[in-house]
């Protein structure tokens, strides 16, 4: 006899759905990046590092959010490495002159990470909320 797992809460749920579209966004900037890489007439290795980094961040984003779907315990704390790194990337933004984008991310980012660290997110991926 299988049993029907429980549906995610709300706040995984969301957070799954925000991880997910933090990939594919990234997904579609190492494709302008591919693109930029191979029209620049400048380093070709540095724009291919970049490119690859981008799509490495797109990967990682992409299988926390399967793995947490899954309910995967692990998961969670690399998540919320990358979504703290959201910060200072949406700090130097709004330094440089693009508070229009660099302040959404810090928001996304300090979003996702409440909804990681929230108590229903906590009882779906089996830590104890609870000491006796």
């Amino acid at each position: 006899m299988t049993s029907v797992p429980e549906p995610l809460p709300g706040s995984l749920r969301w957070a799954v759905w925000l991880l997910r579209a933090q990939g594919i966004a990234l997904g579609l900037l190492t494709l302008f990046l591919v693109y930029a890489t191979l029209r620049a007439t400048a380093s070709l290795v540095g724009g291919l590092l970049v490119t690859v980094f981008a799509l490495a961040g797109a990967a990682a984003l992409w299988a926390l959010a399967v793995a947490l779907g899954r309910r995967r315990t692990i998961a969670r704390a690399p998540a919320i490495v990358l979504q703290f790194m959201l910060v200072p990337i949406g700090y130097y933004m709004i330094q440089g002159g693009l508070a229009w984008i660099g302040a959404p991310l810090i928001v996304l980012g300090l979003l996702v990470c409440g909804l990681l660290l929230s108590g229903p997110t906590n009882r779906a991926l089996g830590f104890d909320t609870e000491r006796a």
